[in-house]
């Protein structure tokens, strides 16, 4: 039974089904087909969108499309580009930085790429970057957004695993903090020869203390934003949904007011485009709910088990089929369907192997990521590409190396160093 209905869902994945009605029409296939009382299954699963972490969700989304139409955005980045605009590559360094600041506060890495990237990418662009190297590098620096907190895709793999939000969040602070700084490096190793990168004048104006602490000035109501977001969150003041909330009403006045860049019109689309995002998440979820429980049911995550300890025991080598199966999954759906789809199934495994689940949060998050970025969906890549107008073959050259020398050993790292990712909930949480 549940080999037809896996088979069922990504039948519907292939053919093009969107991804929300995939999930939720395998649920009701099993609903449908199989013996379950529909009487446990739907209360069970409205029980858990119930849950008030979930309403966090489509706040952050609320909350970047605000930063976004209200020109938040382009005052942070206008900051970065201050301390390092002026370095040869110092550009792609300001996108990523970026990314990472922006992704913070929306969690969502679509959102970051569209807005910093519609930015960013003609700056650069000018500036004398190649077309494909622009493009690669936004398109990996807004998956930033999945590691450093608050994420969306930690809160759906706490939500669906039943762990702290909070911890979930500190264990993929360090990867994606790291992430950021390799892709920095990468990025100026990769522009290093190349002559027609134009290194920007520094006016007189410019280098006198007034104009810097103008423009800090101007950047810091821009910049409070993180600031109380993510100081609320770790200081224990403010849970995430408490945290998205003040996000929302924080960047209403000052778009309006400040930077004035959202007008009461503005205001209204973005509310309208933050519900239909909501709506096809919570579509998603509902059936995602549905499926976990009947997985439960079937003892699906024993079976994998089973066939795991058939091929080997050691717990390295299961992590490494793990991560290969993670990799797979994320080049063939987006990040959510990915976290939704894997989190129920694996987390069973990861507790009997002696895994800690917020660990995994940590290794789920780098796969999710990376996945996004890799072909043959690159969900990412593609959107970058739309968005550059650059055709994908341009930017699988610097894409590649981003995943050979960034990617790649974080998730190496973040697999086997637990440290790496539990240093932190060890140290705030006291997690063992």
């Amino acid at each position: 039974m549940v080999v037809s209905g896996l088979l069922f869902l990504l039948i519907g994945l292939v053919i093009g089904i969107p991804v929300p009605f995939a999930f939720f029409l395998t649920a009701m296939y099993f609903l449908l087909t199989g013996d379950y009382a529909t009487t446990f299954m739907v209360p069970y699963a409205v029980r858990n969108l119930s849950n008030t972490v979930i309403f966090s969700i489509p706040l952050f989304i609320l909350a970047g499309k605000l930063m976004e139409r209200g020109n938040i955005a382009d005052k942070l980045i206008g900051l970065v580009e201050e301390t390092v605009g002026r370095l040869k590559g110092g550009l792609g360094i300001v996108a990523t930085v970026s990314c990472a600041v922006f992704g913070s506060v929306t969690g969502s890495a679509a959102a970051t790429l569209t807005c910093i990237g519609s930015i960013m990418i003609p700056r650069m662009e000018k500036a004398g970057y190649p077309r494909g190297h622009s493009t690669a590098l936004l398109a990996n620096s807004a998956v930033l957004g999945m590691l450093i907190p608050p994420s969306g895709i930690m809160i759906l793999y706490s939500w669906v695993g039943g762990q702290s939000v909070l911890a979930s969040f500190l264990a993929t602070v360090l990867p994606g903090i790291a992430l950021t700084i390799l892709f920095s490096i990468i990025n100026c190793v990769l522009l290093r020869n190349n002559a027609n990168i134009i290194i920007p004048a520094i006016s007189q104006e410019e280098k006198t203390f007034q104009h810097k602490c103008m423009r800090i000035k101007k950047a810091s109501p821009a910049l409070m934003m993180p600031v109380i977001i993510l100081g609320g969150i770790y200081s224990g003041i403010m849970t995430p949904t408490e945290a998205a909330a003040v996000a929302v009403i924080y960047a209403i006045p000052v778009g309006m007011f400040i930077y004035k860049g959202l007008t009461v019109k503005g205001l209204k689309e973005t509310l309208i485009d933050s519900g239909m995002a909501t709506g096809t998440i919570m579509i998603m979820m509902f059936g995602c709910s549905v499926l976990a429980r009947m997985f439960v049911e079937e003892d699906l995550p024993g079976a994998i088990l089973k066939l795991l300890y058939s091929i080997s025991t050691d717990q390295k080598m299961i992590l490494l089929m793990l991560n290969i199966f993670m990799i797979i999954l994320g080049m063939l759906v987006d990040d959510t369907s990915a976290v939704l789809l894997a989190t129920p199934i694996m987390i069973p495994i990861i507790q009997e192997i002696g895994v800690s689940p917020v660990h995994f949060a940590a290794i789920v998050a780098v796969n999710s990521g990376m996945g996004n970025i890799t072909p043959p969906c690159a969900p990412l890549l593609y959107l970058s590409g739309a968005i550059a107008k650059c055709p994908i073959n341009e930017t699988l050259r610097v894409t590649g190396w981003l995943i050979l020398l960034g990617w790649l050993p974080i998730l190496i790292l973040t697999t086997y160093v637990p440290e790496f990712s539990m240093w932190l909930p060890r140290l705030v949480l006291g997690i063992k």
